[in-house]
């Protein structure tokens, strides 16, 4: 990197995805080499998941169609019925296993992008085999991490469902509120749980960063996070955003556009799609390493100080076989006094 470790606090949005292009252009092999092999796939099967629910989805409906203007208690209707219960649990195998593909690819891809952009930091030698044998032994890690994350979400989910249950029926025994006081407070209640949402979802990004370059990961990994976006929160939340809503952009377009457009042709739909494959798998290589300088930028702010010999030495553990945990005192990050 070229920013010092301790002017990388002053980095703002601007200075953040400067050194991100900058590390993605200077060492374009690597990066490229990490995305030919997983980000790359991991795009293709985003997109083609899409195109193939929408068809399955189309199948069961058609076929359902069929079966309500079919006689009941007849052999076609059965045998109809039986069709159509097949294809819905197919449709749900189906998405089970494009889910659990899909989160495998993305860990990975994680565990490559965040293992180079230290080693690039630690000033180590980035090559594309030393890296991709390291992803397989930081993934799980990663995984524990995600399992966490998503508990929590789910969690958070249940209670803030209590809470406007609660207040509804509060409301109902009190009964001194408008309908559209109802419908305003329900407004902004659903604001508050998007932006608490929201909130995870950052802590989620970061904590994938702490658990493979500290020996945190999983719930110990999101208190970490936490503890890192603060004084930084601001800027967390717009590097997030910033770096998710091109994603979320071109999965608007390929749905819209090549998915269910029907008015469109399939040259012009194939065009489009290749378009937004191609966009995908560039916003995915920049979100993975803005989110890993993100890290390094609250770390600086925090006057934590990053050894970079101890780091070098921690990445260098992955090489050398199964993963060593480092001790507290060595890892990361001793606060330096200011």
């Amino acid at each position: 990197m070229d920013v010092e470790q301790e002017e990388m606090q002053f980095l703002g949005t601007y200075g953040i995805f400067r050194e991100t292009s900058k590390l993605i252009f200077t060492w374009r092999r690597i990066f490229s080499q990490i995305t030919l092999a997983l980000i790359l796939p991991l795009s293709f099967l985003f997109l083609a998941h899409m195109e193939l629910s929408n068809l399955f989805l189309r199948k069961i409906m058609y076929d359902e169609f069929i079966l309500d203007q079919t006689r009941p208690r007849t052999e076609s209707f059965g045998k109809l019925s039986g069709v159509v219960s097949s294809e819905k649990v197919y449709y749900f195998l189906f998405q089970i296993a494009y889910l659990v593909i899909f989160v495998v690819l993305s860990l990975l891809s994680t565990a490559a992008v965040v293992y180079t952009v230290a080693s690039i930091y630690t000033g180590r030698d980035v090559t594309f085999k030393p890296v991709m044998s390291v992803v397989p032994k930081v993934w799980k890690r990663l995984l524990l991490t995600f399992l966490c994350v998503f508990i929590s979400y789910v969690g958070y989910s249940i209670a803030s469902l209590f809470v406007i249950i609660s207040l509804l029926v509060l409301i109902i025994f009190i009964g001194h509120i408008t309908g559209s006081g109802v419908i305003l407070l329900i407004y902004a209640f659903q604001i508050l749980y998007l932006g608490g949402a929201f909130y995870l979802m950052t802590i989620w990004q970061l904590s994938n960063v702490v658990s493979v370059l500290e020996d945190s990961y999983g719930f110990k990994a999101m208190a970490k996070s936490h503890a890192l976006v603060r004084g930084k929160l601001g800027i967390s939340v717009v590097i997030i955003l910033l770096v998710s809503l091109p994603l979320g952009t071109v999965r608007f377009m390929f749905g819209h556009l090549v998915v269910r457009a029907a008015a469109l042709g399939v040259v012009s739909k194939g065009v489009l799609g290749i378009l937004c494959f191609l966009l995908f798998f560039v916003f995915y290589l920049l979100k993975l390493v803005t989110e890993t300088v993100l890290y390094f930028v609250c770390k600086s702010y925090h006057h934590e100080n990053i050894d970079k010999s101890a780091l070098s030495d921690h990445l260098g553990e992955y090489l050398l076989g199964e993963y060593v945990p480092l001790k507290p005192k060595d890892v990361q990050l001793e606060k330096i006094q200011v």
